[in-house]
């Protein structure tokens, strides 16, 4: 694994200003060696086929308590800054409370409420696969930053199947982005909304997430989800 080295003023900046932020945690050995997992099915508690759900077209499966150990270490390592800017969000937008610093804490609170099964998960596509726009709310605590790493070598191991965002502005036509992502990297982007400044102050910009068809190959990846699920 590659420390993550996340500055929050720069990650911060990146979001407000394109929507997301690119950084690298994974190297290729670390990607090679979780993408395997996937044939380990004792490591997940739940496995969704998403044509079956009208979710689109892949695979995807929800890791069981105890996480495997790079998985934890990188959630782990993750949610302090996301924390900092996600403190920051809340201030601009007039939101009372503060998240904790720690993941441990913050996961402390989730599990009190209710939400207690882990949401980090793999996903697997494979040609013609695609995920349709969506939000990962698994209940009344969330966290409002989340991660996907991407396992598997573009232009090698698949084509196609780039990772979108979609944000919802208010009063106006939605803006579409791919976000471009090379193996080992991570896209660090909203979960449900994120704020925006307007001339009448801040407001919130709806955010959804998808991936694109799959036109060859086999494309894996990794999801961060801080919150767990109820």
């Amino acid at each position: 694994m590659i420390a993550p080295d996340l500055n929050v003023a720069a990650l911060a900046t990146a979001i407000a200003e394109n929507g997301y932020a690119v950084v690298p945690v994974l190297d290729a050995p670390a990607c090679r060696a979780l993408a395997a997992l996937w044939a380990e099915e004792a490591r997940f508690r739940k496995s969704i086929i998403m044509q079956q759900r009208a979710y689109g077209r892949g695979e995807y499966r929800y890791f069981a308590y105890p996480l495997p150990n790079p998985v934890a270490a990188l959630r782990t390592a993750l949610y302090p800054p996301l924390a900092a800017v996600a403190n920051a969000w809340r201030r601009t937008l007039g939101v009372e409370g503060e998240f904790p610093p720690t993941l441990a804490a913050f996961l402390a609170q989730c599990h009190a409420a209710g939400q207690t099964r882990p949401t980090p998960l793999m996903l697997r596509y494979g040609p013609g696969d695609f995920n349709c726009l969506h939000q990962d709310l698994y209940g009344d605590m969330v966290f409002p930053l989340q991660a996907v790493v991407l396992l598997s070598e573009p232009g090698r191991d698949f084509e196609g199947g780039e990772f979108l965002l979609v944000e919802q502005r208010p009063r106006a036509q939605s803006k579409a982005e791919i976000v471009p992502l090379e193996m080992g990297q991570a896209a660090i982007f909203p979960v449900h909304h994120r704020p925006a400044k307007g001339t009448r102050g801040a407001y919130r910009l709806t955010v959804r997430h998808g991936v694109s068809r799959v036109r060859s190959g086999d494309r894996q990846t990794l999801g961060l989800i801080f919150h767990d699920a109820a």
